[in-house]
C-alpha cells in the first residue's frame, strides 16, 4: 500500500530519533551488498570493470607496486565502481519514473554512462602511469 508523502516524510522524521541499532546497521549493510550484487548481474559494463579489477589487481601483485601506487590503484578502481553504481541507480530510477521513451531521459542517461567513461579513462592513466615503468623493466632486455 502507498504511503502518502506527508506520511512517509514523517515516518523518515521519527527515523532519525531512534537510538543507534547494531542490527539495522546490519540490514543496511546487507542491502548494500544486494545492491551492488545487482549491479554486477544486470550491467554489461559492471561485468567490464570487474575483469579489469581483476586483471588490474594481479598485475600490481605480480609488479609488486609500490604503497603509494596501490592507494592510486584503490582510488581509481573504487572511483570507477562508485560511478557505475550510481549510473545504474539512476537508470534504474529514471526507467521508474519514464518508462517510455523520452528524450530528456536518454540525455540524462547518456550524461550519467558519460561520467562513468570519464572515470574509466582517468582510472586507465593513472594505470598507465603506474604500470608502465614496471613493463618496460620487465620487457627491456638486460
Amino acid at each position: 500500500m502507498d504511503q502518502s508523502p506527508l506520511r512517509t516524510a514523517k515516518a523518515e522524521a521519527d527515523s532519525l530519533g531512534r537510538p543507534f541499532q547494531f542490527t539495522g546497521r546490519l540490514r543496511s549493510f546487507r542491502y548494500a551488498l544486494a545492491g551492488i550484487w545487482r549491479m554486477i548481474h544486470c550491467q554489461h559494463n559492471a561485468w567490464i570493470h570487474a575483469a579489469a579489477t581483476l586483471v588490474v589487481f594481479a598485475a600490481g601483485f605480480l609488479l609488486r607496486v609500490s604503497l603509494a601506487d596501490w592507494c592510486w590503484i584503490i582510488l581509481a578502481v573504487s572511483i570507477v565502481w562508485t560511478a557505475e553504481a550510481l549510473n545504474t541507480a539512476f537508470e534504474f530510477l529514471a526507467d521508474a519514473a519514464s518508462p517510455d521513451f523520452h528524450p530528456l531521459v536518454r540525455d540524462a542517461k547518456n550524461v550519467a554512462a558519460g561520467a562513468v567513461l570519464i572515470t574509466a579513462v582517468a582510472a586507465a592513466i593513472i594505470g598507465g602511469i603506474i604500470f608502465w615503468p614496471h613493463l618496460v623493466e620487465l620487457f627491456s632486455p638486460q
